[in-house]
């Protein structure tokens, strides 16, 4: 198979599949302020992404330091109120140092609102004639990063929709590509059956350990990753949800144990631990899938697939989503928000193998520029809330 992307060559190397300009507020008091400059450029590739909290927080910090430098970032316009404790000279040093344009806009210090506005709507206006001439270069699926998700699941996700999926991570992986799958919690029970995948013994502990440490997070909560509309869809325990959404994985090697905002260092399938480290606190939430993206995006996937079986409609910044749709009936229903059937399988119209095909070669166009459903119907869903994480240890990426 051979690549026809045309990536975006940034200066620190790497290549995007996008020419996003994002307007990052760094506390929910800024958010209005970059909407509203967002909002001029509506049918443009502009993005709102930030956080919300007031308080510092050594992940939420790293998180936009990775999503404001990521592959399809062509610059960022920063917008602090001002008195919030966000390390702004750092998240602009990074983005400096970076090769791409960066401003930060402090409000208080820029005569409030509405100038606000009006400078962050000149600067992006700039930055946008800017960045156009960012030259393109050719991407060899060994660059691509892409990562997988399930919501909204039912009884067909685990027999159309994530297979599939699997089907198309296995040509991913086979090309060079890096791929990332994640949410321990709905990997509850299948840590064997992955242990016995992963590339060493050691890297098998630390696959038992995650999901033993989600498991333990969610004991604590009082509830599951098990939704009421996942048990209305036909699931009936969190381990049948698990087994489903364990076979987007494929069968391929697991090549490594990454956290949020951790790069795979060459290609190969990872899982991603997203469930905080330490014991569960109050503010850190449960996990959710727009959260779940955006730390995919944030280790460097330039695209998602999402597999849903009672329909899912959100897309997100940055990176484009992919819809995989299990439900045959859920197709017919919303197909206007859907890129693949794989409901296909269920009424013996495809194989596993035809549909792995079709989201392989979609994810080929939507790299070279094809729009996603989510992408062009103008969703661009973001979460970024505060977590903990430790260090990942040598033993999580064996071949690194």
């Amino acid at each position: 198979m051979t690549s026809s992307i045309m990536g975006y060559q940034r200066k620190d190397g790497r290549k995007g599949i996008r020419n996003t300009i994002v307007v990052a507020y760094l506390v929910e008091c800024a958010h209005f302020v970059a909407t509203e400059i967002a909002q001029e450029f509506r049918d443009q590739d502009v993005q709102v992404i930030g956080f919300p909290g007031c308080f510092p927080n050594e992940y939420a910090q790293v998180m936009m330091e990775r999503l404001c430098t990521h592959p399809n970032v062509a610059g960022a316009l920063l917008v602090s109120l001002g008195c919030e404790s966000f390390n702004k000279p750092r998240l602009h040093n990074a983005v400096e140092a970076s090769g791409r344009p960066v401003n930060t806009l402090v409000i208080q210090m820029n005569k409030g609102t509405a100038k606000s506005i009006a400078a962050g709507r000149a600067w992006v206006k700039d930055a946008l004639d800017q960045v156009a001439d960012v030259p393109r270069a050719p991407m060899a699926m060994s660059e691509l990063v892409v990562g997988t998700i399930c919501g909204g699941s039912d009884g067909t996700s685990g027999i159309s929709g994530n297979p599939a999926a699997g089907k198309a991570f296995d040509l991913l992986v086979e090309q060079g590509a890096a791929c990332i799958f994640e949410e321990t919690g709905e990997l509850i029970g299948c840590e064997e059956v992955m242990a016995a995948r992963a590339e060493t013994p050691e890297l098998g502990d630390e696959l038992r350990a995650a999901v033993a440490k989600a498991a333990h997070y969610y004991d604590t909560l009082g509830y599951g990753s098990f939704a009421a509309g996942n048990a209305t869809g036909g699931l009936s325990t969190i381990e049948e949800k698990s087994l489903g959404a364990y076979v987007k994985s494929g069968a391929s090697p697991i090549s490594g144990l990454i956290k949020p905002g951790d790069v795979p260092p060459r290609g190969g399938l990872y899982l991603m631990d997203v469930v905080p480290d330490g014991e569960v606190r109050f503010g850190f939430p449960n996990i959710s899938d727009n959260a779940e993206i955006v730390e995919m995006i944030a280790s460097g996937a330039h695209l998602t697939l999402f597999v849903t079986g009672r329909g899912s409609v959100v897309g997100s910044a940055i990176s484009p989503v992919i819809k995989i749709c299990a439900n045959p009936d859920t197709w017919n229903a919303m197909s206007d928000d859907m890129d693949v059937n794989a409901g296909a399988i269920i009424e013996g119209q495809a194989t596993l193998d035809q549909v792995g095909r079709e989201i392989y070669d979609t994810v080929v166009n939507v790299a070279t520029g094809q729009p996603t459903k989510s992408e062009a119907l103008g969703h661009r869903e973001f979460i970024l809330t505060y977590k903990s994480f430790d260090p990942i240890g040598p033993a999580c990426l064996p071949a690194a």
